[in-house]
């Protein structure tokens, strides 16, 4: 009979031993030579997650809008230099009724600085108000998507330990089967047994290759998740520590706090909340068509030949004003813009609000995971120890001639299932934890290297 101390020490065994670490990624070399903990996991996703990177290209980009939408507010400078071949030819009535013909060839040219300050555009004025909005929207799914990225290299560094775990169980649970086909078969030869015990024995030890196989091919696929979040190939893993994990419920464990911490920090609504002001500043400019615009220009203008009654004249002109252009029709195009921009902005409130309702959905979800998830795995360390016990008694009932072999193989299949709904229980926990901290925009490196401290040194 194995019990859980000494199965939990085979599963630290079988996770360090180069061999199970070959058949966890997929028989090849891994490419650490030393056990990679979730910090490092962690470390690695930030500098290699595909999808994190996206996310600082796509803040870098939206952040230029504001330079961009600054610099219309700001005065421009623009030179010009025209120079032409001209060639005239012109034809007049004469004294006589005769037409009189000419021809001429000339060169001109004109160079030109103007130099443009505005003084009243709204229109520019409400791009920039929402330049900065778009990139405050940037930055915080940037920042979400930086505590999605703490979720998921969680879950599949957790989901790598729980594979290999159901693999060690598995491997486990072949071996006691194996013992069991065989110590039948050695009773059958000695006359004590029956032909049924070791049909039954074997019947147990081939679903257990089945279960075994199964197993072998989520340790592969978990290690090919943990790595599409890394970006690099995965050596053994660091295994969990069951004894260090506290069992503790949230803090503070209410879950109206949770919500309204929620509401508050979390990265998702402050990008929702960046994305209305956008859109409210979108509907001041389009409302803006309708106002007049007001630069301030001054200018100098250089020219020879400028027209072509005066040839070889030339002048340089200065000036200075203003510039006030009014819209007066547009056949209804700004209002349509308007009306436009609203709509957009309504979609983006009710996407708001539908978020929200979701989001404290979500964090009630992940609430109650933590407090239940306390109650279920104490409930299941139990059930370990009760179904260990009812194990060994069975063998001893057994050996007694009360049990058949069938009681025994029920057991056991008890006791493996127990182990693994535990194993999976605290890893439920820990998943649950880490959740409910990003969905309140507080899962950062501090939360990971938290999880990082219950796992086995």
């Amino acid at each position: 009979m194995i019990r859980w101390p000494a199965l939990h020490l085979l599963l630290c065994v079988l996770a360090m031993h180069p061999a199970f670490a070959a058949e966890g990624t997929g028989g090849r070399e891994p490419a650490a030579t030393g056990h990679m903990d979730l910090s490092e996991a962690y470390r690695l996703a930030l500098q290699n997650d595909a999808t994190l990177r996206a996310a600082r290209a796509a803040a870098e980009s939206r952040g230029e809008r504001v330079p961009q939408a600054r610099a219309q507010l700001l005065p421009s400078l623009r030179g010009s230099v025209t120079r032409y071949q001209n060639k005239l030819d012109s034809t007049t009535p004469g004294l006589l009724g005769q037409p009189v013909t000419g021809h001429e060839e000339y060169k001109s040219y004109s160079r030109a600085l103007v130099l443009r300050q505005p003084l009243f555009r709204p229109y520019q004025w409400a791009d920039l108000r929402q330049a900065h909005a778009e990139r405050e929207e940037a930055q915080q799914n940037l920042l979400q998507e930086t505590q999605n990225l703490a979720v998921r290299v969680a879950t599949a560094y957790l989901h790598a330990l729980g594979s290999e775990e159901q693999l060690a169980l598995a491997l486990a649970q072949k071996r006691a089967y194996q013992t069991q086909v065989d110590a039948a078969r050695r009773r059958l030869g000695a006359g004590a047994g029956t032909r049924t015990d070791i049909d039954e024995a074997q019947a147990r030890l081939d679903l257990a290759l089945a279960r075994e196989l199964e197993a072998r091919e989520n340790v592969g696929f978990t290690r090919r998740q943990l790595q599409q979040v890394t970006g690099l190939a995965n050596g053994p893993l660091v295994p969990l520590n069951p004894a260090s994990v506290p069992l503790l419920p949230p803090e503070p464990a209410d879950i109206d706090s949770w919500i309204a911490r929620a509401e508050l920090g979390s990265h998702e609504m402050r990008a929702l909340q960046a994305q209305r002001e956008a859109a409210k500043q979108e509907v001041s400019k389009q409302e803006a068509g309708h106002l007049p615009t007001l630069d301030a220009v001054a200018q100098k203008v250089n020219s020879l030949s400028d027209n072509v009654t005066r040839l070889g004249f030339q002048y340089d002109q200065k000036s200075i004003g203003v510039e006030l252009n009014v819209p007066l029709f547009a056949g209804g195009y700004v209002s349509s813009r308007v009306r436009q921009a609203l709509a957009e902005l309504d979609r983006v409130e009710q996407s708001m609000e539908a978020t929200r309702r979701d989001l404290e959905l979500r964090v009630y979800k992940e609430f109650r995971g933590v407090i239940e998830g306390v109650l279920r795995v104490r409930a299941l360390e139990q059930a370990v120890r009760s179904s260990e016990t009812a194990l060994q008694s069975t063998r001893r009932s057994y050996e007694a001639g009360s049990r058949t072999q069938v009681d025994v193989l029920n057991a056991e299949e008890a006791r493996v299932s127990a182990v693994l709904d535990l194993a999976n229980a605290r890893y439920a926990y820990l998943l649950a934890r880490i959740t409910l901290r990003a969905l309140a925009g507080e899962a950062d490196a501090g939360t990971i290297a938290e999880t990082n401290s219950w796992l086995q040194r």
